[in-house]
């Protein structure tokens, strides 16, 4: 459906189980996920922008649509840092709206996003990564159960090493916060989360959720050392893609 949209020129909200995609005449212009912090979270928990600074914007801009222009003129912002926050955030919650879903799928014409106009993106681009990062997750640990329960942490041995990203993770594991919590709480992308939690789950480090039918999930593999050790940050990959997507446009 959001190929034909963008194929249509299409301009509105695609509105799925998991969040809402935003398009203007076919491109992807944002998207919201319950699931993924929103841009607002990734941009003021690592101190970047103050709370009352993005509160002021939405008064001053939200109603005219021109939140992240307001953030660039007044210079909270500047432009690239506001272009690769938002398309951050944007590619984050693309993860989890277009995830397969057994619920219908509603497209709004002329929905608009109070953020306004920042960078689009290819609706190809953004199928493209949201199968690259499906891919991504099921080869660390094909669990997929482990995205959306709670994250139990497994006593640590004395030789147990992690990388920081993941020990931050395990500090906040306490068997009742979700991945998504987690990533609320460290603002951080929520789908950097799910790797640190399929990297954990992989080293026998968090439990693995029982399925469905109630069976009990197999020991890791093997190669649990690779798992825990390649690539052990993905905001390195994401940010060079990010590069490339803005340098294509020019």
């Amino acid at each position: 459906m959001l190929l034909r949209l963008a194929a249509e020129r299409a301009t509105g909200a695609l509105l799925r189980d998991r969040g809402t995609l935003y398009l203007v005449d076919g491109q992807v212009v944002h998207a919201e996920s319950p699931a993924a912090p929103g841009i607002e979270v990734l941009l003021t928990a690592g101190g970047r922008l103050r709370a009352d600074g993005w509160q002021e914007a939405l008064r001053e801009a939200g109603a005219q649509g021109r939140v992240g222009r307001h953030l660039v003129d007044s210079g909270r912002l500047s432009g690239g840092e506001l272009e690769i926050c938002h398309l951050g955030a944007l590619y984050d919650a693309a993860y989890f709206a277009l995830a397969p879903s057994s619920g219908p799928s509603r497209f709004r014409y002329g929905v608009a996003h109070w953020i306004g106009p920042v960078r689009p993106v290819a609706a190809e681009a953004v199928e493209r990564e949201t199968l690259r990062r499906r891919t991504l997750l099921d080869r660390l640990w094909a669990h997929p159960e482990t995205d959306t329960s709670p994250v139990v942490p497994v006593r640590r041995s004395a030789g147990s090493r992690t990388a920081p990203r993941q020990r931050a993770v395990l500090d906040l594991a306490d068997g009742v916060r979700t991945p998504a919590d987690i990533a609320r709480a460290l603002g951080r992308p929520a789908f950097h989360t799910l790797v640190d939690v399929r990297r954990l789950a992989a080293a026998g480090l968090v439990e693995t959720p029982r399925t469905d039918s109630g069976a009990i999930a197999p020991l890791p593999p093997p190669d649990v050392a690779r798992v825990m050790s390649t690539s052990a940050d993905p905001d390195v990959a994401l940010l060079r893609r990010l590069r490339d997507a803005l340098e294509a446009t020019l």
